[in-house]
């Protein structure tokens, strides 16, 4: 079900057709004459021409380039929206959406000026993760169902225990043990050495035992593995230096700008800033202060809008100013800077809106 966005006007004169190429999906609802008439008698008859779908496909090479312009010609249709008279009719109500980035043309039959309104409308569904951005990363879509079972592993690379590991290790030990009797002296080890590495391998653990039999130096003796009170102790340094570290990170502020409007930017993005006069294309998520969700566009096309124009409510075009592309931003808008005492589809009126929202692209 499409959702209402944002109000979108424009107004067509009987002087030269009226060239409409929406930055988003647009659905006029409602034609009416000015408040001042060139003509307080006459018929004013508002047109729309449009392509038909296929309209940029190519014909074949083999066709003559006569019929290609025919057929291009054919491709553009005309529909009459309303016919409006000063007295009689002079507004109305319909139900027309324009497709984002397609050309459309108005044309007005007669010596009125009629203006045109409606909104700027979101088609995208609400169960979408949000900030699902189409151009997401291999990296991201990778599926480990997606590898070939064809590839060969070489079984010597894989580290899977067996159940006569204890065997092997004690045949490599001896051997080991052989090729270090070479090269050391064939003098007994002191008893002090003796009892002290007794001591040692009494106070580890089973598996700390067989770690130290295994583990070498150069000159053949046992490295001490370290004790698990040493290994607490690094463990809980460490743990207090992490915990010191996330103190000292600085909190994201909250900033209020005039009008109540407050911002909290959870992620600062790269690249010049959003200005008024810019195309910027936005995900967000609008909540009301309870949490409900009223609105989103999380995936798909991003809504896009010139920002400071007008076309989207002032907490936006004031709220969006000095963003980077991929910033996030948390803008709180107050009724007065939002819709108001008008109540929207989903938001009670007076009431203050809380969007998540995040910069795609400025052009």
């Amino acid at each position: 079900m499409a959702i209402s966005v944002a109000i979108w006007s424009i107004a067509a004169s009987p002087d030269a057709p009226t060239v409409i190429t929406p930055p988003g999906d647009i659905r006029i609802t409602n034609i009416a004459l000015g408040e001042e008439l060139a003509d307080e008698s006459g018929r004013t008859t508002v047109k729309l021409m449009y392509r038909l779908p296929g309209s940029s496909e190519k014909d074949s090479d083999d066709e003559d380039e006569e019929d290609e312009d025919e057929d291009e010609e054919e491709k553009v249709s005309t529909t009459v929206l309303c016919s409006l008279t000063p007295g009689k009719i002079e507004q109305c109500t319909l139900d027309v959406v324009l497709a984002e980035d397609e050309e459309y043309l108005i044309e007005v039959a007669g010596k009125n000026t009629v203006f045109l309104t409606g909104n700027y409308i979101d088609q995208n569904p609400f169960d979408q993760d949000p900030y699902g951005d189409e151009d997401m990363s291999d990296e991201e879509d990778f599926d480990l169902q997606d590898v070939s079972s064809d590839v060969e592993v070489n079984p010597d690379e894989l580290d899977i225990p067996s159940d006569d590991e204890e065997r092997f290790e004690e045949i490599n030990e001896a051997e080991a043990s052989k090729s270090a009797s070479k090269t050391e002296s064939k003098k007994r080890p002191r008893e002090s050495d003796a009892t002290e590495t007794a001591e040692q391998e009494g106070k580890l653990s089973k598996s700390q035992q067989k770690k130290q039999k295994k583990l070498k130096a150069e000159n053949g003796e046992p490295v001490a593995v370290a004790s698990p009170e040493k290994t607490e102790d690094k463990k809980s340094k460490q743990d207090k230096k992490k915990a010191e570290k996330e103190k000292e990170k600085p909190k994201a502020e909250a900033k209020t700008l005039a009008g109540g409007l407050k911002l909290v930017d959870h992620k600062t993005g790269t690249g010049p800033q959003a200005k008024a006069g810019d195309m910027v294309s936005m995900r967000y998520i609008g909540k009301l202060e309870n949490g409900k969700v009223f609105d989103q566009n999380t995936k798909g096309k991003p809504f896009k809008f010139r920002l400071g124009k007008g076309e989207v409510i002032k907490g936006w075009d004031v709220g969006i100013v000095g963003m980077q592309v991929g910033g996030e931003r948390l803008l709180t808008i107050p009724a007065p800077m939002a819709y108001g005492k008008k109540a929207q589809s989903g938001i009670p009126a007076n009431s203050t809106l809380i969007f998540e929202v995040k910069l795609l692209g400025i052009n």
